[in-house]
This record gives C-alpha cells, structure tokens and sequence, in this order.
C-alpha cells in the first residue's frame, strides 16, 4: 500500500485488467488484456492515483498489490470451490440466462448464492481498504451487485457508482430470482446506478417499485435514512459503453491492416460477397439463427458458394458450463452439415474459427467483410457492431444488426435492424446485404461513423464520472 490515506478513484470489477502470472519462484508477472474498460479508465485512474480491485484469474492465486501501467492493482484471491460456485455458477448459470431474457434456463442454487454473497463482502472489503476519504469507487457489472450497499455500510463517506454492462431484465423475470430483494437492495447502495438502455434502468426502476417502499420519481430513487426520514438519493440512468474508436480506425488504416485484408479475401478465394460474424460462443449471439437462416438462403439459391461465404469466428467462452458445451456441439455440427449439402471443392459455405484473435487481425477481418453479421437473441450493447463501423474508413460494408441489441438503439438510422427469431425476415436482409449498391452502403456507413467516432468509450467514462460526481453528497441531504 502507498505511503498515503488511500486512492481517489477506486475501480471494482471481476477481474484485473491484467493476467497475472507465477515463474516457478514465485515471482509474479503479467500481461495486459485487451478490453474496453481498461482503454476507458486508464487515463483517469493515473490522473486520479486510482486503485483496481479484481479476481487475479487464477484458483488460490495469492498476489500482494503491485503497479503495472501506471494503475494499482489489488487482486482478489478465489479459490476453486468459489470459482466454480460464485463465477461458473451464480454469475454465469444464474444471472447471465436470467438477465437475458432466459434464452436458457436459469438455475437457483443456495450455495452458490451464499457463495456468491461472500464474495462480493471480500471484493467490497478490499475496495474500503483502498479507498481515500470521501473518494469515488465504480463498481462494474453482475458479478458485483452486493458490493455497493456492503461497501457503504463500512464507509457512507464514499461516493459510489456502479455500472451494469449487461441487461437489466423485466420485472416479470427478475421475480424468479430467490434473492431479488437482497440484489436490488445492494445496488441501492450506489449513487448512481447505470445500465446500456433507458429500457433497462426502467426495468430496475420498476423492480424497486414493486419490490419495495422506496419512494421514486422519474430516474431517482429516495432511501430513507436512519430514522426513517427522507435521505440520500440514487439515480437510475441509461449510459451507452463504446469503443476506443478511434483508436480501431487508426488500426485499420495502417499498410500492415489493409494487407492482411486484402490477403484474407485471397485466401477464401476472392468471393463477391464475403460475410462476417465475430462473437464470444454464447446461447444469446443467436449464432445459431444466423447459421440457420444462412444455410436456407443457399438452398433456396439466392446466395452461392461460388459467389459468397460466411465466416464465423466464434471465440471460446465459459466451457466448463454445461450449457456452453452443448452449444458448441450444437453449433458445430450445423455447420458440418451446411457444409456438407453446399460445400463445393475450394469453396467452403462457412469458413468456422473457434478462436480467438488480436485487434489487428479482427481489424483486418472487419475490413475484408461486405457484411456483418449481429444477429444477437439479447445483448447488453455489442461492440463488434462498433468495431465494424470503425474499422471501415472507406465507408464500405454493410451492418445487419439484431434489434435486440443496445447497439440498435443508436445505429438504426445506418444499420439493417433485424429480429433473429424472424428467420425469413433476417434472410431477406441479408439477401438485400449482400446486394446493396456502393452509393447506399457509404449513405448508411457514414451515419454511422459519425455516431461512432463522436461517441467513443472516453466520452462515456466522462460522463458517467461527471453525473456521479455531481451527485449531492449525504451532507446535503439534512
């Protein structure tokens, strides 16, 4: 710890922004993982001596705090039990199919809530030990919704904001969670509450509605103090994440990007219509409707393989969870069989990448596309639909973008809305994709770079640290 009384600026999050590594003696060393919310907080952080408190990585690896890139990091030491329970289990078999919508179904497990309450009291505890008098801790994500109340009740003198990157559900569906009240109640521990979409702080707004007596109006909620009385206010607000965008276009402006691109279409033989998915492996991208209603398009010969071809990289993600493991068979074997019936030699119908990939390389791929594909079931935001748009300075390319994302919300007037359960309406659009002339394309691209590049992740990070800063503090409340 820093010969001081602790950080101004605390961020909290599952995990560090760094993956942390032991030699055989022990020694510690890291790499810095990519990501958007490091690219978005960095500055601020060493402008403000900002600390990050995260989960190391790794079961039972035990790091003391250390500096890497001008940021303080404090890991979080969990075990395998607590893996499994607090982050496979509750997170990800709990509240990631309940907050989207229960495309699959969610499992309620008490010992994987308990675990997960646990946790959430070690992560608050380090962020209290890190934080300077009166300083502003940003608490990020589901993992982490116990962590604000507990950390005011050990220090009400902080100024707390938490941000949810992934939907809020309606209160139809966050009623089947058990423990409903306890998570509302630990996000009311914040001061300002964020979400992607108006719809989502609705959604929560309404959540407290009905699940307790607090009173609201519009956006605010007010929490009663000690004796009952009015006190502190929380505001509940929709604030869009983006990308480091242009940072994406300098990337895909450079020699080095637009060769590769070039030599990515050589390699799939140079089709007429190159078309592009780039998702984590996950039940709510709708890869599977994507797949579905491509494979139809090419049966009912609107499309060919001699003239087109999709390309789906779909990284790996969260395999020791049964439900991932059945989808990557699942996806898998859709496309074998696609590729079986309209395979030809030399050209492939999907060309399918279970991988993961550096910018560079995702730049190059964005650029060699005519299409993208965003076909997801439910999604917080999507930032490859950004990343697609960033990356195409020459105003090119086509986004088919599902209306299901919070994306949609601020790229319709450029993007193809489509509903991926619609599979003869998503066909149609990528029908009308694939053939879209070069004067409309660049209307549609245009619109959307200017969205993109004015409204980068750096701007959300201000404005979210602004309206939270400018919250009144609890001496004005009295």
């Amino acid at each position: 710890m820093p010969g001081h009384d602790g950080h101004d600026l605390v961020v909290v999050a599952n995990r560090l922004p760094v993956d942390i590594t032991l030699d055989d003696d022990g020694k510690v060393g890291w790499k810095r993982s990519p990501g958007g919310l490091v690219t978005a907080l960095e500055p601020v952080m060493q402008k403000s001596d900002g600390a990050w408190v995260g989960w190391s990585g790794g079961p039972d690896l035990e790091v003391e705090p250390f500096d890497a890139d001008d940021m303080y990091l404090v890991p979080v030491t969990l075990s395998a039990d607590e893996i499994e329970r607090y982050y496979e289990g509750f997170s990800n078999d709990t509240l990631w199919p309940l907050y989207h919508d229960v495309i699959a179904p969610p499992a309620f497990h008490r010992q994987w809530w308990d675990t997960y309450r646990r946790v959430n009291q070690r992560f608050a505890d380090a962020a209290a030990a890190q934080a300077a008098p009166g300083a502003i801790v940003w608490v990020h994500d589901y993992q982490l919704q116990l962590v604000p109340r507990m950390l005011r009740e050990q220090r009400p003198d902080l100024r707390i904001g938490f941000f949810n990157h992934i939907p809020f559900p309606p209160l139809e569906l966050f009623q089947q969670l058990p423990w409903r009240r306890a998570v509302v109640d630990g996000l009311l521990g914040a001061d300002l509450i964020g979400f992607q979409r108006a719809g989502d702080a609705s959604n929560f707004i309404r959540a407290v509605r009905r699940l307790t007596d607090y009173t609201t109006r519009g956006p605010i909620i007010t929490m009663p103090d000690a004796n009952g009385k009015p006190g502190r206010h929380v505001r509940a607000a929709s604030f869009p994440i983006s990308i480091d965008s242009n940072h994406f276009d300098q990337l895909a402006r450079t020699p080095e990007v637009q060769a590769r691109a070039k030599e990515i279409r050589a390699d799939l033989g140079d089709p007429d219509v190159m078309m592009l998915g780039v998702d984590r492996l996950d039940y709510t991208k709708g890869i599977r409707h994507r797949i579905k209603a491509y494979g139809e398009i090419l049966q009912d010969g609107r499309l060919d393989v001699g003239h087109a071809t999709l390309v789906q990289v779909a990284s790996p993600s969260r395999e020791n969870v049964g439900a991932y493991q059945d989808l990557r068979e699942h996806v898998e074997g859709l496309v074998g069989r696609i590729n079986g019936e309209f395979g030809e030699i030399g050209h492939s119908a999907i060309h399918y990448l279970h991988h993961s990939y550096p910018p560079e390389e995702m730049a190059a791929m964005y650029l060699a596309a005519d299409v993208m594909l965003v076909t997801s079931l439910r999604d917080g935001m999507n930032l490859v639909a950004k990343e697609y748009v960033a990356a195409r300075s020459d105003d090119r390319g086509v986004l088919v973008l599902s209306e299901f994302t919070g994306a949609a919300d601020e790229m319709s007037s450029g993007a193809l809305l489509v509903n991926p359960h619609d599979i003869d309406g998503m066909k149609d659009s990528i029908v009308a994709a694939a053939h879209m002339d070069h004067r409309e394309q660049r209307r549609r691209m245009r619109r959307l770079r200017r969205r993109v590049l004015s409204d980068d992740v750096a701007k959300w990070s201000d404005s979210f640290l602004g309206v939270l800063t400018a919250m009144p503090s609890r001496s004005e409340y009295v």
